[in-house]
């Protein structure tokens, strides 16, 4: 006997399919540079200003701080580290920058890990399908929302993500 699924039951199962692409995303393998994200407000934060995006970005952490990891999320209840970089980017500095981590790795202009800056985007191989973001912090720190203990901050030179690093991104000058 076969069953067929409803039109709502089949509609919700495409929506969990396509949220579950959205996070933390499947990686192509290839980097191009797209034009710099715009500000979303004309109170953007100038991303140059170190000390200001480092001030924001610390209270972001300390509003989020331990929200649970979610693929696909964008909420208190669960988000996913790209869905966290892009509402961060877009509610705390005014930025408006795509929703995807294989999004977000095109974005801005390549930045070498030694210049990394307050703000620019870090970007880690996490597995052969999987891609991970985190906003750096300064002092080879970096914010981000991990699977398994949700928002917090992490080291560059902690073992796991030093083997795991692979690029990163300034959002903007």
């Amino acid at each position: 006997m076969k069953t067929r699924l409803s039109p709502v039951t089949g509609s919700l199962f495409l929506l969990f399919v396509l949220a579950a692409m959205a996070g933390c995303s499947l990686r192509d393998g290839s980097i191009h540079t797209r034009p710099v994200s715009v500000p979303e407000t004309s109170t953007a934060i100038p991303l140059s200003n170190s000390r200001a995006v480092q001030e924001v970005l610390l209270k972001q952490y300390q509003e989020w701080r331990g929200t649970p990891y979610r693929m696909g999320g964008l909420e208190r209840s669960g988000i996913d580290c790209s869905g966290f970089a892009y509402i961060t980017f877009r509610t705390r500095l005014g930025y408006k920058i795509p929703r995807t981590t294989n999004s977000q790795v095109l974005i801005g202009r390549y930045v070498p890990l030694r210049e990394l800056r307050i703000g620019d985007l870090v970007f880690f191989k996490t597995s052969i399908r999987y891609n991970h973001v985190g906003i750096y912090l300064g002092d080879m720190k970096f914010l981000h929302a991990s699977t398994s203990k949700g928002v917090m901050i992490s080291g560059l030179n902690e073992s796991y993500w030093k083997k795991r690093y692979w690029t990163a991104r300034r959002v903007a000058e």
